[in-house]
């Protein structure tokens, strides 16, 4: 391993569960890695944009054609992406905003979900480009999303798993913090939980 890539959306910072879930995984990386580089992009401190008008029109013009406005936009394009191509490992640290991932994070994906860049069109359909890494998904709930009952709410790991699934990253595992805001569980339980589920998860890597 030669690289991490930490995503935060969190607007809670270190206070938050998926934040110190999250952590936790990269210390762990860290050690079994010393030489490993981090690169920490946290998207609740600085939110990329919307993608707008000079995005849409930027990705189509050829770069020495570009306005100033499309070239800026671009720029932050590629330099999102390029820390995607560094990465070897992903972890993603996402709490659940009304059954979905945060605002930010899906922006960040409008951002790193380029045809040319990250994808690719051929005969046989669209062909992810980012293969050869593995996401660690840390997410992070209220209530419990997992069983039966309210499975069909939790829209933050299907929609993960096919969008990074789209870019070419099919190695893909998940660490659940639920719960939180649960009587019966709450926050240091769900976090232990999540601490558990990370030691199987980097065991069965080692």
């Amino acid at each position: 391993m030669k690289n991490i890539l930490l995503i935060e959306s969190s607007p809670r910072g270190s206070e938050s569960i998926s934040h110190q879930a999250a952590r936790s995984i990269v210390n762990e990386l860290q050690r079994r890695h010393p030489d490993a580089q981090l690169t920490v992009r946290d998207l609740a401190q600085n939110p990329p944009p919307h993608v707008g008008q000079a995005f849409i029109s930027g990705i189509h013009t050829p770069p020495e054609q570009r306005t100033p406005d499309q070239a800026k936009a671009i720029a932050l394009s590629d330099a999102l992406i390029d820390e995607l191509f560094a990465a070897d490992t992903l972890v993603i640290a996402l709490p659940m905003h009304n059954f979905a991932p945060p605002s930010t994070f899906k922006a960040w994906i409008d951002h790193v979900a380029r045809a040319g860049r990250t994808f690719s069109y051929s005969s046989h359909g669209p062909q992810g480009l980012l293969k050869g890494k593995r996401a660690i998904l840390v997410l992070a709930s209220g209530g419990v999303y997992t069983n039966d009952q309210m499975k069909p709410y939790d829209f933050i790991e299907p929609y993960l798993r096919t969008v990074l699934g789209f870019l070419g990253i099919t190695d893909v595992v998940v660490v659940r913090a639920e719960g939180v805001a649960s009587s019966a569980i709450g926050p240091v339980k769900a976090l232990a939980a999540a601490s558990e589920q990370s030691k199987q998860i980097l065991a069965q890597a080692a």
